[in-house]
């Protein structure tokens, strides 16, 4: 009885349709899964539908993505409205300043001399809605043979310190806390392990963030320990999720669904702090 609280399907740069997300959730014995698209919440109405034939609950959820002084920050968000249209509308311009990086990356792996096309990118997704992100770069670069794996793409070209990193203005982590907040959702700040920026964390804090995810496959045992003495001190929810992505290659990536769970009592947690800010809205 755990919970799986980050989770990507084609509705963004997973691999695995909303369905099938819920159906491997449920081999994995998972009584909870959160699906946390990129910028978007197309893949929930499938989500839900499916996890109410196989006996799995839906947290509605989103991974909204922001810079901090050049680097990227992902937020996630839990329990909106996502009929919002003032949401809604939001999201569009959020995926539209993704759409623009894209361009931006292949532009600098042209300034590399390695060439790709926006199409061959999109002939990646696998769905009509949602959108497109560098995973579906990186599987172009595999399918050409300039890198071997995921990794190699990310490590080389695609990651914060790799070749043709780009990051074009978007919203700031606190924006994307007020974003969730106002469409009565609660706001998690995604994998902390990742920017090693501690003093980032506790300003969030300060911000109104209601929640870190603690458990996370880019973060080490060290990481676990601050981030859960940070939530601990500040009185807010400690989260848990695999980041699951599919497969690509056919290498699970980040990690399995189920391999970071968290107890039943996050779930209320999470649900009771967006219940009591719906309310004074």
């Amino acid at each position: 009885m755990r919970a799986d609280l980050h989770s990507h399907t084609t509705a963004s740069d997973g691999t695995f349709t909303p369905r099938q997300v819920v159906e491997r959730a449920k081999a994995k014995g998972l009584a909870v899964l959160s699906i946390t698209d990129h910028d978007t919440v197309a893949g929930l109405s499938e989500a839900q539908a499916a996890g109410m034939e196989h006996g799995i609950e839906i947290v509605p959820g989103i991974e909204i993505s922001s810079i901090y002084k050049g680097r990227d920050v992902h937020v996630l968000g839990y329990y909106m409205n996502i009929a919002d249209e003032v949401f809604l509308a939001r999201l569009t311009e959020l995926r539209d300043v993704r759409q623009l990086r894209n361009k931006m990356i292949i532009a600098r792996l042209a300034e590399l001399n390695i060439h790709i096309t926006l199409a061959e990118v999109a002939a990646r997704k696998k769905e009509t809605v949602g959108n497109v992100g560098r995973p579906h770069i990186a599987e172009v670069l595999i399918e050409k043979g300039i890198v071997s794996s995921m990794e190699e793409a990310f490590t080389r070209y695609l990651g914060s310190t790799g070749a043709a990193y780009v990051n074009p203005p978007r919203i700031t982590p606190e924006e994307a806390i007020d974003l969730i907040h106002a469409a009565g959702g609660v706001a998690v700040l995604a994998h902390p392990g990742l920017y090693k920026n501690p003093e980032l964390v506790r300003t969030l804090i300060v911000h109104g963030l209601d929640g870190i995810e603690v458990y996370h496959p880019d973060n080490n045992t060290e990481d676990e320990v601050l981030y859960s003495a940070l939530a601990d001190e500040a009185g807010i929810s400690k989260t848990s999720g695999s980041d699951f992505h599919g497969m690509r290659s056919g290498v699970v990536f980040h990690a399995d669904l189920g391999d970071r769970s968290a107890p039943l009592t996050t779930v209320q947690e999470l649900r009771q702090r967006a219940e009591k800010r719906q309310a004074a809205v």
